[in-house]
């Protein structure tokens, strides 16, 4: 074989094997804007929307006031007839209507109503029932999910209702070496589905609108061009590769 063609083979491999590199500039967090970081978005609001799951807990000295407010679920076995499993604390879902029916209340709006406003709304109406009442809300479905080129992609609870992006990233293990460090979410509002993208190279991301996620947020980091292109090769392109590779090294050693 022409030593020529050998030289170009090996430089064709080479270049291959170059062009699945990713640049250390396009890997690193936080490149930009060295020093403290000015005007970050600090003002994350919970704010209740359709389908949302609230559990409701009204407190007081008086236990007996409060029990009507403080419904408990429980499951009955057939073979017994008995109560089976612990009592759960009702659950009330935010329905179509933006309300939600509480016992002796009836509908309460709460869409589109901030946690502390929710507080306050029903704290208002329970009080010709209870003299020192106290309410607290906890979303218990709030989820955020993860998807793309990360470790573990998938869908994650939040008990906190409380979430920002890099935290998210955390949960799904980080982006893989192959993800796009501009990473794109996804958000469910009343008027459509709005994007928003944050570039984890620039710390201009704490600033962002979308940096604390809400309820249903999508997560998604692309992968980079030479990831995307090796999911149509073959999945033994790479020992095909290295097989070439041994061969035309023997060629080439053979033909000196």
């Amino acid at each position: 074989m022409n030593k020529s063609i050998i030289k170009i083979i090996c430089l064709s491999i080479s270049i291959l094997v170059l062009s699945s590199c990713v640049p250390r500039k396009e890997l690193i967090y936080f490149q930009t804007e060295k020093g403290n970081i000015e005007n970050t978005n600090n003002n994350f609001i919970l704010t209740f929307k359709k389908n949302d799951e609230l559990r409701i807990d009204v407190s007081s000295s008086d236990i007996e006031a409060v029990k009507p407010f403080n419904l408990a679920i429980v499951a009955y076995s057939a073979a017994t007839g008995g109560v089976g499993g612990q009592p759960m604390q009702q659950t009330y879902i935010i329905d179509n209507n933006g309300e939600i029916n509480f016992p002796l209340l009836g509908k309460i709006k709460l869409e589109g109503v901030t946690w502390s406003k929710a507080i306050d709304i029903i704290t208002k109406k329970l009080k010709p029932y209870v003299k020192d009442v106290g309410v607290n809300i906890n979303i218990m479905n709030f989820r955020v999910n993860v998807l793309g080129d990360v470790r573990n992609p998938g869908s994650f609870l939040i008990p906190s209702g409380r979430i920002n992006v890099l935290d998210a990233l955390a949960l799904a293990g980080d982006l893989n070496i192959s993800g796009i460090r501009t990473i794109e979410i996804k958000r469910q509002t009343n008027s459509g589905i709005i994007s928003g993208s944050l570039d984890l190279k620039s710390n201009n991301i704490f600033k962002s609108n979308f940096f604390y996620l809400e309820q249903n947020d999508l997560i998604y980091v692309r992968p980079n061009i030479p990831k995307s292109q090796s999911a149509s090769y073959n999945k033994n392109a790479g020992v095909l590769i290295s097989t070439v590779s041994i061969v035309i090294s023997l060629i080439a050693v053979l033909t000196r």
